[in-house]
């Protein structure tokens, strides 16, 4: 059996997830896994194998900071990746004394830049498997021109995370056609799904459920109070409910099986959640955090799709809120659940590979 170093991205959860969805297969497979993550991939992933067979290694990784008004704070955040990048060759010695001591027969990794870097120096072979990878593989041609745009500013950062990888999984819960010069090295998976997401039970009760990361605007507060509907709302910590407004601590499980039986989610537009709501066959209201251009792009093709809709963050009025519920119906009706599963795809092209070795 294969020796499987795995990095990922520790900016949010969805990069952990679509992880540990994949490591648990590959364990049954009976292959040896070695993951190393930054930030909150670390803070998550560490405790569910701190007594298995899996190694977990913390190392640096690129952090989003957000201002006092709640946007994304570029300057704190370039300065931040600034300090990452001169720090780099220090890691990349640490984590190549790591390849000699037990060197790996394959390197995957999710938009994480210093193990494949470290991987292609010591002649390792590495499969990229990750959602951004779209803004280089997909036509976007679709997009309204600013998106565009910021599509292709992003790129050029995704272009310089690394390059050389065997093959390109693109875990998407929307599928815009791959350009010509791409189709031969990718796979268009749907989102990566964890155990418990697969092994739910999806129903329809008469909650709502919201998921917003630290913080929630005035207007979305109105709006969510004036629903209609009982709300709850995970991300903002625990408060004293009110009205129809019930508060929740963060927790796998509660959040879990409050969406499996939710009408729809309400959420901040990342696209691993709002890919798990569409395979569990719930509607989705998006709203991108302000400054995140990539959670625009996931909004624009989730009402493209006909599964949801979105409005910002900042400016969601109840007006809104109103008409996306009243048409869930139609949502429903649209969400293609079998397509958004694509752990099978991208474990084919990771078997598929070490079979070739």
């Amino acid at each position: 059996m294969a020796r499987i170093f795995f990095s990922m991205s520790g900016e949010g959860r969805g990069h952990a997830t679509r992880a540990r969805s994949l490591v648990e297969q590959l364990l049954r497979d009976g292959h040896e896994i070695r993951l190393f993550c930054p930030g909150d991939a670390y803070d998550l992933l560490a405790p569910v194998y701190a007594d298995g067979p899996v190694r977990v290694d913390r190392i640096p990784g690129l952090v989003f900071h957000y201002s006092a008004s709640k946007r994304l704070d570029t300057v704190r955040t370039v300065i931040g990746a600034a300090k990452y990048i001169l720090g780099m060759p220090a890691l990349m010695r640490r984590l190549g004394g790591v390849f000699r001591s037990r060197r790996p027969d394959l390197v995957v990794t999710d938009f994480e830049p210093s193990l494949p870097r470290t991987a292609k120096r010591h002649g390792v072979p590495f499969i990229s498997v990750n959602h951004q990878h779209f803004l280089l593989a997909n036509d976007l041609s679709s997009l309204p021109w600013r998106l565009r745009l910021h599509a292709w500013i992003m790129s050029l950062v995704v272009r310089r995370y690394y390059s050389g990888q065997a093959a390109t999984v693109i875990s998407q819960f929307y599928f815009p056609p791959v350009k010509p010069r791409w189709k031969a090295r990718t796979t268009q998976a749907g989102v990566l799904m964890r155990p418990e997401i697969l092994g739910a039970t999806p129903a329809t009760g008469d909650h709502i459920v919201v998921y917003v990361r630290k913080f929630a605007s005035a207007n979305l507060m109105r709006a969510l109070a004036g629903c209609g509907r009982e709300v709850r709302i995970y991300g903002l910590g625990k408060r004293d409910d009110s009205d129809n407004l019930r508060f929740r601590e963060i927790d796998d499980s509660g959040f879990l099986r409050d969406l499996a039986s939710a009408q729809a989610l309400v959420c901040t537009a990342g696209n691993q959640l709002v890919g798990e709501a569409l395979f569990l066959g719930k509607p989705v209201f998006a709203m991108p955090e302000p400054g995140n251009h990539e959670q625009y792009i996931n909004a624009h093709y989730l009402a493209e799709s006909g599964a949801g809709e979105w409005a910002d963050l900042e400016f969601v009025t109840p007006a809104q809120l109103r008409r996306f519920l009243d048409r869930l119906d139609d949502y429903r009706g649209r969400i293609d659940t079998a397509r958004m599963n694509g752990n099978d795809a991208a474990l084919k092209v990771i078997r598929d590979f070490l079979a070739k070795t």
